[in-house]
């Protein structure tokens, strides 16, 4: 029988989010294998180092690190061959496959992707702006927006937003009611892509269900009744439909996998605009 848990090393000279995503793409490949994760970031001088090879000599265990100093980097993988932890260095090879293309050696930056730069600020503004019209808010300012959201209640549209706003990209979200039209402006925007998110009926009526528990409320009602709920959506898909508006079923897409289908829509979105001028 293969071990149950294992020891991960995560060694950055910066906030640690690159060897985090890296490590969880491929520890999501091992079902039924936990990972007790020891994170050690801004590592940049050789005490803070030390302090992290005393624990992966303490519990030795896969060590993946980002250190761009090469005598932090050259002592830690010592160490970690001393004790037979097995490490590798996540950018490296990437860094090498740069400088093989590109023809020149990398400038030696710690933590350089998270530079206070344009990007930075483009995605603070996103993020402001995405908070200011979620669920429905401020409709006037709906024009300003890079993408639209529309969907009934629990298409995931906020946390959708939030990521696509973590991008860059302005998103507004419009809750689609039972009853009540959509805004009236949705019909005037000219710059926004509109994107219709819908789910199968059970997926919806679930996610609600929960939702109700956690709010210690009622569940006796057309929020949660199958037959309302299969209404509400294919209300929200003829309403797209008949808008021209693109949509995608999020049923079995990860918040990630949704937006990366959205930019998609987006990237044509944005050529036709240039093209017309």
């Amino acid at each position: 029988m293969g071990r149950s848990y294992y020891h991960l090393h995560l060694v950055s000279d910066s906030t640690g989010e690159t060897l985090i995503a890296t490590s969880k793409a491929a520890g999501a490949q091992y079902q039924g294998v936990t990972a007790i994760d020891h994170v050690y970031p801004l590592v940049r001088n050789e005490t803070q180092l030390e302090r992290a090879i005393a624990e992966i000599e303490a519990s030795p265990g896969i060590v993946l690190f980002t250190l761009v100093d090469p005598a932090l980097s050259a002592r830690l993988v010592e160490a970690c061959e001393r004790v037979g932890a097995p490490c590798i260095s996540v950018l490296q090879p990437i860094l090498d496959l740069f400088q093989n293309y590109i023809g020149a050696a990398s400038t030696p930056r710690p933590g350089a992707q998270h530079v206070l730069n344009t990007d930075y600020f483009k995605r603070i503004e996103a993020l402001n702006f995405t908070m200011m019209v979620d669920d429905g808010q401020s409709p006037e300012h709906l024009e300003q927006a890079d993408v639209v959201l529309l969907g009934v209640s629990r298409t995931s549209k906020t946390p959708t937003s939030i990521y696509l706003a973590n991008r860059g990209y302005k998103t507004a979200n419009v809750p689609l009611v039972p009853g009540v039209p959509p805004p009236s402006a949705l019909e005037r925007l000219k710059h926004p892509l509109i994107v219709g998110l819908v789910a199968s009926p059970e997926r919806i009526v679930q996610i609600r269900q929960n939702r109700l528990l956690s709010l210690q409320a009622q569940g006796d009602t057309p929020y949660v009744d199958r037959d309302a709920v299969k209404e509400e959506i294919a209300a929200s898909r003829r309403l797209f439909a008949d808008r021209g508006w693109p949509m995608i079923d999020v049923t079995r897409k990860s918040i990630e996998e949704t937006a990366a289908a959205i930019l998609d829509l987006y990237k044509a979105h944005r050529m036709k605009f240039i093209a017309q001028g």
